[in-house]
């Protein structure tokens, strides 16, 4: 066995710009946009939770003369943890295929495309195991009669008002975002009571932007996110991540201390080389196999903050 070589083992430049690149414009994949992502300096670390009831009770009395005031405090949690996992991939790219790859084809970088595409979908994946299931949030129900319910009974305004409202009146917060899986999204944009309360409108036509209106949120994200459950070789079955659910919740815009939110996503961007997004995208040597090694790591987690401030739907459809 020969002596090592000198190999490229530093974090290349050029590659990691193109993977966040990818990670900024796949708008398919909503893991980094429904909640805050935090960018954290450790690995694994503790975060602050307050007490929301001693937010809630009215504590303040009338005040006497030459008397005390009331007074009291508010409970603070330091035990709540994160701790980013490291996920991991790679693709070779040996001298043979790139000396013969002729334009306009791009092996290191198409490598790089490749690599980013899995740590999305697996990051993807864990978002919606970690907030998209019954038994996670605060409220869990099906909506009754269905969305999608052939005598046009159904009420999704409604229904979504009054997840709202649960939420609200439960923490004092009004949930801004709601989520759907791109059959909910199909059947709310061609829905009955939704159409008649656009058809006047400039554009008359329902968007994401539009609904959001409708439903008094400043977000609906459509999760769209497509990949193939099935084992390498056999029949591919492309399916979509999200189907048949809703999430209703409230996202703080701008992370910060006191500022609740039912989510957060936490990105170790204390990771050697990687961006905020806890990402980074190294090509190095390996003489042994004669290729150039493309290898992704982004380190996260997805951590479920608070469940009052979620209200979710599952089956909303047949």
């Amino acid at each position: 066995m020969p002596n090592p070589v000198s190999s490229d083992v530093h974090v290349n430049a050029l590659l990691t710009n193109i993977s966040v690149a990818l990670i900024q414009r796949e708008t398919a994949f909503i893991s980094g946009q429904v909640f805050p992502v935090v960018p954290v300096a450790k690995q694994s670390d503790y975060y602050m939770q307050y007490t929301q009831e001693d937010w809630l009770r009215i504590k303040a009395q009338k005040r006497a003369p030459a008397t005390e005031s009331a007074g009291g405090g508010f409970g603070i949690t330091a035990d709540n943890t994160y701790f980013a996992d490291v996920w991991a991939f790679h693709q070779d790219v040996d001298d043979p295929t790139r000396a013969n790859a002729d334009n306009p084809l791009n092996m290191d970088r198409d490598a790089t495309e490749y690599v980013t595409r899995q740590m999305l979908l697996a990051k993807e994946h864990d978002w919606m195991s970690a907030f998209l299931g019954n038994a996670i949030w605060g409220t869990s129900k099906t909506p009754d009669p269905l969305w999608d319910d052939a005598a046009e009974a159904s009420v999704p305004i409604a229904d979504v008002e009054t997840g709202a409202r649960t939420i609200e009146a439960a923490t004092g917060y009004r949930p801004n975002v709601l989520v759907l899986s791109p059959d909910v999204y199909s059947v709310l944009k061609n829905h009955k009571s939704i159409i008649d309360r656009i058809k006047y409108t400039q554009r008359g036509v329902v968007t994401p932007e539009l609904l959001a209106a409708l439903f008094d949120v400043d977000r609906v994200l459509v999760a769209r996110a497509v990949y193939d459950a099935t084992a390498e070789g056999a029949t591919s079955v492309p399916q979509f991540m999200a189907t048949k659910r809703a999430l209703l919740v409230y996202a703080e815009p701008a992370p910060g201390i006191m500022k609740p939110s039912a989510g957060y996503s936490f990105a170790w961007s204390g990771l050697y080389g990687a961006q905020a997004y806890g990402a980074r995208i190294k090509r190095f040597r390996i003489e042994a196999i004669a290729a150039d090694r493309i290898e992704g790591e982004m380190a996260f987690d997805h951590v479920l903050v608070s469940k009052v401030l979620g209200y979710y739907f599952h089956a909303c459809i047949a």
